[in-house]
């Protein structure tokens, strides 16, 4: 699991250039670029061309802040362990490195695929006493339903990400899906990156708590990243780079998350990452929370019908729940290594506790 690609040194003169690239609204049928008939591409290279351009907001004020660097999105064992009980304390750290990673996962079914996508911060912080807590590790994502057209990358259809512990739901100009038992909260907006011939959906990240929704419900507010899918991961250069590359990492890789979901070090129970109160973790704030960060098996709206940890384990049942789908579509998975432990996320669901994110 521990991955110390990284890329220093790089120039950035055409960082203005990119910045100023304009966020369109695409029709989604009107994304994937051509490749041979015959081409038939890995689930890797699939969920590269769909991961989002995402926006991080910075927030450089206070000590636990750390001038920015903790809203930085890194790998779990950006300090080189995979306990998660010291990442408040190593965050920003000499020795640890902040280069730019996400998680994801691919499920598939005859019809469709699906993509969860992970971003994990060491830290959910304030900087202010009143009313709200911080936590160690904070992971919060999205979702992408991708229907099989036939073309090499599929159509992609809708969005649901990951706010705290709220869902919201989008659908790309033109989708088909429309508002299910869930309305949709707004239109997933896609964007050309340069460092690759493909439209990407954009989502985004508050500063501190790291709600994600599309952008621009969440956007930049000052300083703040811009991070780009690619096959390398960058350090940003400060807290508001507007051009840095992160490097996908597989859960379901034999080293990965996945395989790492019995280690109590880094998880206190089924997806809920380990998390204490050690360093200054709720020092001038209102407190600290301890086991308050979930991966992806562990997400969960508590108002809404899909069980705990359904949007990256069964994530057509969500789609059916959160959507109006015409000629609706397969709940029969052909790929989907988290239902190896549907009885454990079933249990686990009906028993563990509340957490806060």
């Amino acid at each position: 699991m521990l991955d110390r690609s990284s890329t220093t040194g790089r120039s950035r003169i055409a960082r203005a250039l990119t910045a100023a690239g304009a966020v369109v609204t695409l029709a989604a049928a009107h994304l994937a670029a051509p490749a041979p008939a015959s081409a038939a591409v890995s689930r890797a290279e699939l969920a590269l061309r769909w991961a989002p351009i995402h926006y991080q907001d910075v927030d450089a004020t206070g000590s636990h802040a750390l001038g920015g660097q903790a809203d930085y999105i890194a790998r779990v064992d950006f300090d080189g362990d995979l306990n998660g009980r010291n990442n408040w304390d190593r965050a920003g750290q000499a020795g640890t490195s902040l280069a730019a990673h996400a998680y994801y996962s691919v499920v598939e079914t005859n019809t469709h695929w699906y993509i969860t996508y992970l971003f994990f911060h060491p830290r959910d912080w304030t900087d202010h006493p009143f009313f709200e807590t911080e936590h160690e590790n904070d992971g919060e994502g999205v979702l992408f339903a991708i229907e099989r057209d036939g073309s090499p990358y599929g159509v992609l259809r809708a969005a649901v990400t990951v706010a705290h512990s709220d869902f919201y739901s989008y659908t790309p100009s033109g989708s088909t899906w429309t508002s299910g038992r869930e309305s949709v909260d707004g239109t997933l907006q896609f964007q050309t990156s340069p460092h690759d011939t493909f439209s990407h959906p954009v989502t985004a990240q508050e500063a501190q708590g790291h709600g994600l929704k599309a952008y621009p419900q969440y956007s930049i507010n000052g300083d703040g990243l811009v991070y780009y899918p690619s096959t390398v991961a960058e350090t940003p250069s400060n807290g508001n780079d507007r051009d840095v590359r992160y490097r996908l990492v597989d859960i379901f890789a034999a080293d990965g998350l996945w395989a790492q979901r019995a280690n109590a070090t880094l998880f206190v129970s089924l997806g809920t990452f380990a998390g204490d109160t050690s360093g200054d973790c709720g020092s001038g704030t209102f407190g600290c929370s301890t086991n308050s960060a979930n991966a992806p098996w562990g997400w969960d709206d508590g108002n809404d019908v899909p069980a705990r940890g359904e949007l990256a384990s069964d994530p057509a049942e969500l789609s059916v729940e959160y959507f109006t789908i015409p000629g609706g579509l397969t709940r029969t998975y052909t790929y989907n290594p988290y239902a190896g432990a549907a009885a454990a996320l079933a249990e686990a669901a009906r028993t563990a506790p509340p957490t806060v994110d």
